[in-house]
């Protein structure tokens, strides 16, 4: 990213067509995490990151990446609009295990080593699958699949699982992992990697904080059809009622409902960019930060609870959901951060 003399990019350029690892990046959490990685030396050097083309959210982490210390030998490559195909033998990073086109990369390109990195609460639904029984497909929590679809989850649950067997797989996340699930998940073969985002924490602040006492991050809920859009928007209007509250959206979440919640009185609607993780660790105390069930309220708290802001958890009450969110979607969704507050109804 700097200018550098002729004889440093000539290096450059050799270490770009030989790269340690490759990175597939489709979110924000995941450009961050293969940072993260790069950081504690779990990639080797050079790793090459490619993002997902057409992403602004994207676009805006990068932004935010290209003004701090990345780590030696990360290089951000031009977005693609599919997975790079790496080499025989090339160290693959990762972040979605369940996308249909990441899975038939594993089947074709035969990478040496395979490193996931976080994607939300899908992490742990892949550590669940990886410890279960051989057979499962890489599915979704709540994918409804075809018979295609459920053959190339057979085949890559399986490749994936020959890769733990022997040592190449690594996990690398900043999710809890309950015990027993560690256990079983090492117990297979695979390498997990419990971090704390320790690069970012070392990071000096570039950009001047929010200054609303109330932070609220949104949600995919709504616009996945989970919960029921009047609930949740009503609930955010009473929020904003209380004092000022600064809204950071969900990238998918729907322009029109944001419009919505931009105009409740007290609500500051931020434009949706870079990871919360990023955005947010220059809160202080005094401030507090509100969630719906969401893996940044994790990661938010091993970044902001130095600094005294308290992150919320809040438990979505039984008549927010919909038909769609099943039991035993409730109940992962709700994995992904301890219940620690209830929504006033």
């Amino acid at each position: 990213m700097n200018g550098s003399s002729p004889g440093v990019e000539e290096g450059r350029d050799h270490a770009r067509e030989q790269p340690s690892a490759i990175a597939w990046a489709e979110s924000p959490l995941q450009l961050l995490c293969v940072v993260e990685a790069c950081h504690a030396g779990l990639l080797g050097a050079p790793v090459r990151v490619v993002p997902r083309a057409g992403s602004r959210p994207l676009t805006a982490t990068r932004r935010e990446l290209s003004r701090l210390v990345l780590p030696p030998g990360l290089e951000q490559a031009d977005p693609a609009p599919g997975p790079p195909r790496p080499r025989r033998g090339i160290t693959w990073v990762i972040g979605d295990a369940f996308s249909g086109r990441v899975q038939a990369r594993w089947l074709t390109a035969l990478p040496g080593r395979i490193v996931v990195v976080d994607d939300g609460l899908a992490t742990i639904r892949l550590l669940e699958l990886l410890a279960g029984p051989p057979g499962r497909p890489l599915l979704r929590a709540r994918a409804t699949a075809g018979p295609s679809r459920s053959v190339l989850g057979a085949a890559a649950g399986l490749r994936l699982r020959s890769a733990a067997r022997s040592g190449r797989l690594t996990v690398f996340t900043a999710m809890p992992v309950p015990d027993d699930l560690a256990r079983a998940v090492r117990g297979r073969g695979a390498e997990l990697v419990v971090h704390d985002f320790t690069w970012l924490r070392a990071q000096p602040l570039r950009r001047p904080r929010p200054q609303e006492p109330t932070v609220v991050l949104g949600t995919s809920l709504v616009r996945n059809g989970l919960i029921h859009r009047d609930r949740y928007l009503t609930w955010l209007a009473g929020v904003g009622a209380a004092g000022p509250m600064a809204y950071f959206p969900h990238r998918r979440e729907d322009p029109g409902d944001l419009e919505r919640i931009g105009a409740q009185p007290g609500v500051t609607v931020y434009d949706a960019g870079a990871p919360a993780e990023m955005t947010l660790r220059g809160l202080d105390a005094g401030q507090r930060v509100l969630s719906l069930p969401s893996t940044a309220v994790t990661s938010l708290r091993v970044l902001l609870a130095p600094r005294g802001v308290t992150v919320e958890a809040v438990d979505v009450p039984d008549d927010w959901w919909t038909a769609l969110a099943v039991p035993s979607l409730r109940s992962h969704l709700s994995m992904s951060a301890p219940h620690d507050t209830g929504v006033k109804k």
